[in-house]
């Protein structure tokens, strides 16, 4: 009876385990499913916002055009860096292995030629010599042993040369592929910079335009408000739509107000708060002037909810937290996420840059609370590697 209870219950442990992993597996097409769905409400909503925007100004349009190939053509540009700098290291391993091959190939070769030459001089005849000299059968015996391990040594070292010869045949073959590969690498590049080049020599001529523009018509505060309604706008849309989504978390954001880290090294030239062109225009974050393509990190755990070019704030990231929390990145040259990815605190998220028609490279950072700007100086304390 024992044994039959036990065969019961190793049955039924196979199937919950089954229903488990069904169950999983049911629960992992919705939420992929949820993903897709939120993914298709945010890419509705950045095409309005693209839309409402063009219809202000043809200028900002272009503009974004030029800023997304010129981002588009910098990871193009990383890429092609990456590979060349592996082809190269690979090349390198193929040349010294190539050499060493070599190395042992004429070591080989003497060594066969060694036992050619000391054959020839014995002569052709020696194991009818050994058997008619008429030594002890023992003797005899033993040096015929030694004659017939020189000669498998002897064919051995032959059966290696032939191998080596096949390797060093193969390795030059590699090597030639691979330099191929890095003259196609570079041509590839060269077209690359060519396109990047022209992108922004647009991108300057654009900006003039804009410049010019503005002054004559004096409504650079119009401007610089109309793009805070639109990122307010979008804000508060994008929270409308993550309301079904919500991101719950053991340890939540709000915990760590004081504690943490700035996404990127760099130095405060705007703070929160402080005037922009009028009193009737402040801050909502901080701008930090950094090197072009220093690596811009999420500070918190969350969900990527926005990952394209906003006017006024250019190539822009924007990380759900929960509780209505959110953080933003933007003025990026690239953008390393997409809408949708998860993030945790420190993972790669853009890189600094200074699209959205600004003058210096820097990161523009921000933190939302609904549709509430807070100051970022409340939260992030700790520099970055601290």
């Amino acid at each position: 009876m024992n044994g039959w209870k036990t065969v019961l219950f190793l049955i039924l442990a196979v199937a919950v385990a089954a229903a488990a992993q069904d169950s999983e597996g049911e629960l992992a097409k919705i939420k992929e499913q949820e993903l897709e769905e939120v993914r298709a409400r945010i890419s509705e909503l950045t095409k309005r916002m693209g839309t409402s925007a063009a219809s202000r100004d043809r200028l900002i349009i272009e503009l974004q055009a030029a800023e997304v190939v010129i981002s588009e053509k910098r990871i193009r540009l990383k890429e092609l860096e990456r590979q060349r700098n592996y082809s190269a290291k690979r090349k390198a391993e193929l040349s010294a292995e190539h050499k060493a091959r070599e190395t042992e190939l004429r070591e080989e070769s003497r060594q066969l030629a060694d036992q050619v030459r000391a054959a020839y001089m014995s002569g052709s005849q020696e194991k009818i010599k050994l058997m008619l000299n008429q030594r002890d059968p023992a003797t005899i015996g033993r040096l015929m042993a030694y004659y017939g391990y020189l000669n498998d040594y002897r064919a051995e070292n032959i059966d290696a040369v032939t191998e080596l010869i096949r390797e060093l045949v193969a390795l030059r073959k590699e090597v030639a592929a691979e330099e191929t590969r890095i003259a196609d690498l570079a041509r590839a590049r060269y077209t690359e910079l060519t396109e990047l080049n022209s992108a922004q020599e647009r991108r300057q001529q654009l900006l003039a335009s804009l410049k010019g523009k503005i002054a004559d018509e004096g409504r650079e505060i119009e401007r610089l408000a109309a793009q805070e309604k639109d990122l307010s706008r979008l804000i508060a849309e994008l929270t409308s739509i993550l309301s079904d989504y919500p991101i719950t978390s053991e340890d939540p954001f709000s915990r760590h107000r004081g504690r943490l880290t700035w996404p990127v090294a760099g130095t405060l030239v705007h703070d929160f708060g402080q005037p922009r062109v009028s009193d009737r225009l402040r801050w909502n974050g901080v701008v930090l002037a950094a090197p072009r393509g220093r690596e811009i990190r999420s500070v918190y755990h969350g969900r990527v909810v926005f990952s394209d070019w906003l006017a006024g704030l250019g190539l822009l990231v924007i990380v759900d937290h929960g509780e209505g929390y959110m953080t933003l990145y933007g003025y990026n040259e690239t953008i390393l996420k997409s809408t949708g990815d998860w993030v945790a605190p420190g993972d790669v998220i853009a890189t600094v840059g200074d699209s959205g028609g600004q003058a210096r490279s820097a990161l523009y950072f921000e933190i939302r609370h609904g549709i509430q700007a807070v100051n970022p100086n409340d939260w992030v304390t700790r520099r970055p590697g601290s």
